[in-house]
Order: structure tokens, then sequence, then C-alpha cells
């Protein structure tokens, strides 16, 4: 990201509509991939109810650097279509200028990082939010939304009523 980046976190507010920086939490992520602890700060303070904000999308393509070379589970990818399906939404504010392209890479390496992934794994949960992953990033907005916000029960739910 850009110096912009580093000048403006002070500033940049997450799902709950107050200052949250995240560098610390996914800094932590870089020694310990698969810390549910810190996974759940993330969904906490960058996703709330559909609210997402410009620290939600400057956590993107931090992630993308952190977590690239390391394992990944359904969180990471999760989090990732949270928050891009959320991004359009009417409530949520635009992605800022200043971090746009680079926003847009990181979703573009997210999207990789999804194939190469689902290539090698049962997980079903890791299946539906990669899958997620990709279709938002490929243009399908529906399809990459419903994948972002069902879970198994649901799906065997909506299986068993049609």
């Amino acid at each position: 990201m850009t110096r912009a980046a580093d000048a403006n976190w002070g500033d940049l507010r997450g799902g709950y509509r107050v200052p949250y920086d995240p560098r610390p939490t996914i800094a932590a992520l870089r020694a310990d991939p698969l810390n549910q602890a810190l996974w759940d700060e993330l969904w906490n303070q960058l996703h709330h109810q559909g609210d997402v904000g410009e620290a939600s999308y400057a956590a993107v393509p931090l992630l993308i650097e952190a977590c690239a070379a390391t394992p990944r589970n359904w969180n990471f990818y999760g989090l990732i279509a949270i928050i891009e399906s959320e991004r359009d939404q009417r409530r949520n504010p635009a992605v800022p200028e200043w971090l746009a392209p680079a926003y847009r890479f990181a979703l573009v390496r997210a999207r990789d990082l999804a194939l190469g992934d689902l290539a090698n794994t049962s997980d079903r949960d890791l299946l539906r939010t990669a899958t997620a992953v990709v279709a938002l990033v490929s243009g399908d907005r529906e399809l990459g939304s419903v994948l972002a916000r069902i879970d198994s029960s649901e799906i065997t739910e909506w299986l068993e009523r049609y």
C-alpha cells in the first residue's frame, strides 16, 4: 500500500463505524495464521451486521500479504468475501481512491490463492468461502454473495426444502 495508507489509519473505521487499526492483529496472523481468536477479532471489528468501513477494505491487501505463504482456512476467504460482497451496499462507504488499486490487486491475488486451495481441499467451509471469492472477483456478485453468507446447515435446509 502507499504512504497515504499509513497516514490515514487513525481515521479508518471498521464495521462498528469506529476507528479500528487491524495491522497488529494481521501481523500476529503471520506467526499464527489459524489462530481463531485473531480471526474472531478481525471478524468482529471489520464486519458488523452488514456494515464494513474503510478499515475493512484496507485490511484486505494486508491479509493477502500476511497469509499468502501460510496455511489458510475458511476465515481468510470468508472475511474477504463478506467485505467484498458488502462493499457496494448503499450504507457502506466506497473504497477510498488512495486504496482502490491495492484493493483490486489484492482481490485478484485472493482469487488466485483460492483457485489453488480449491484444488487441494475437501474442507466444506473452505470450499464454500474460496468459491465465494472466486465468484465475486470473477464478476458473479450474486453467487459470491450467497456463498459468503450461507453456512452448511442452511445449505442442507435448502436442499431438503427444494
